[in-house]
């Protein structure tokens, strides 16, 4: 019976090693020699002034946040609406709910002010 995961074992440990040896290889091989140059940070070949963290709004991302989602909802009707003639009357109500869903997550991101640009 284990004989059977061994295929997914083995898959498992490539999938994990592949991206892990050359990071690893990578840290072994890299200079390591810092200097209080090296470490400081560079912008745009000027000092850096100031706070170096900038604070954005949490309405920036939920703006980025909505535009992928709709992004996506683009990604997902383009192919049902290719082969729209072929899908027939299942197609077109599967597409439907799936719109009916993605307006009510509009509305309900409308409702609670996350389109708001204050």
């Amino acid at each position: 019976m284990l004989a059977n995961y061994a295929f997914i074992a083995i898959f498992f440990v490539a999938a994990v090693s592949f991206p892990l040896a050359p990071l690893v290889l990578a840290y072994f091989l890299r200079p390591k020699r810092p200097t209080p140059i090296k470490q400081s940070t560079y912008e745009c070949g000027l000092e850096a002034i100031g706070d170096l963290r900038v604070q954005f709004k949490v309405q920036y991302y939920l703006y980025a946040l909505a535009f992928v989602i709709f992004d996506i909802e683009v990604v997902f009707l383009y192919p049902w609406a290719v082969a729209f003639n072929q899908l027939g009357l299942y197609g077109f109500t599967a597409a439907a709910v799936f719109l009916i869903i993605l307006t009510a997550g509009l509305l309900y991101e409308w409702r609670k002010g996350a389109l708001e640009w204050v």
